[in-house]
């Protein structure tokens, strides 16, 4: 079997009526070319002759219009019948399946495009909103260094009213001072009958040492005769309100007895009354006799 044979099994059976198809094909076209042959005849026809004469008349008279042009009717078009038997059908070209992988690729490249414009805008409003932030903290920092500044010359003009009120304060205690120290000057603490300048006298009064005595005497115990009068002198110290401190012979009489009794007698006693100023000498000297 040839190979035209073996191409011949497999192709597809002949279309039947094939002969009486193009039978009527050829008979159509044959109608068509005598409608044609028709339709164009009248360009055949003898063009007509128009002849013009000029005629005299002893009086003027008005010419009549030109006849008008002749129309020329164009034939009718005749209406020709073709029967779809004839006419072979159109094949139909067969879809064009798109390739998925372009798809996908577009796809992906426009979902890239709109996530880098997405991505861009969230840059772009990060960076707004970073300056708005670094906007507002520097006004934040500047509005805190304003309060700040004040704050410190507030305190600062406090400190300088407090200091110079207190300066202030001082001179007037010093001038209130000064103005006593010379008040104290001008007027003692003495009797009427001192002729001193103090304020107050230095020592105590000349009654204030019998007073002293008859305070300590009554607490001497001594029962011997002792021949003269010994004297003993005894240093005593005393704190601002009047108790005694300590006591020290700092004159024997050479009597032993008597001076004894007369430490003792100061031990007793403990406190010792007041000047007429209201104040105890801080250190005495104390001379006591038997027969005083």
């Amino acid at each position: 079997m040839t190979a035209i044979q073996a191409r011949m099994e497999f192709a597809p059976p002949p279309t039947p009526g094939l002969v009486r198809a193009l039978a009527l094909a050829i008979v159509a076209h044959a109608l068509l070319l005598a409608v044609l042959a028709l339709g164009v005849q009248w360009k055949r026809d003898a063009t007509p002759v128009t002849v013009e004469a000029e005629l005299w008349s002893a009086l003027p008279v008005q010419a009549a219009p030109p006849p008008p042009e002749p129309r020329t009717i164009a034939p009718e078009p005749i209406a020709v019948r073709v029967s779809k038997e004839l006419v072979p059908p159109i094949p139909t070209p067969a879809p064009t399946v798109p390739d998925p992988s372009i798809a996908i690729a577009k796809e992906k490249a426009k979902l890239l495009r709109e996530k880098q414009a997405e991505q861009d805008r969230q840059k772009e409003a990060l960076k707004i909103r970073q300056a708005k932030e670094a906007r507002e903290k520097e006004q934040r920092e500047k509005i805190a260094r304003d309060k700040k500044l004040l704050q410190d010359q507030q305190k600062a003009q406090s400190a300088k009213t407090d200091a110079d009120a207190k300066k202030v304060a001082e001179l007037r205690k010093l001038q209130i001072e000064r103005m006593n120290r010379m008040a104290d000057q001008a007027t003692g603490s003495g009797d009427a009958n001192s002729n001193g300048t103090a304020k107050q006298s230095s020592g105590p009064s000349a009654s204030y040492g019998g007073r002293i005595r008859a305070r300590i005497k009554p607490n001497i115990t001594y029962t011997e005769t002792p021949a003269g009068n010994p004297t003993a002198e005894v240093e005593v110290r005393t704190s601002p309100d009047g108790t005694i401190i300590s006591r020290k012979l700092v004159k024997t009489s050479g009597v032993k007895s008597w001076d004894d009794a007369v430490l003792n007698a100061i031990d007793k006693t403990e406190v010792l009354p007041r000047d007429v100023d209201g104040r105890v000498p801080p250190q005495l000297t104390l001379v006591f006799s038997p027969k005083d």
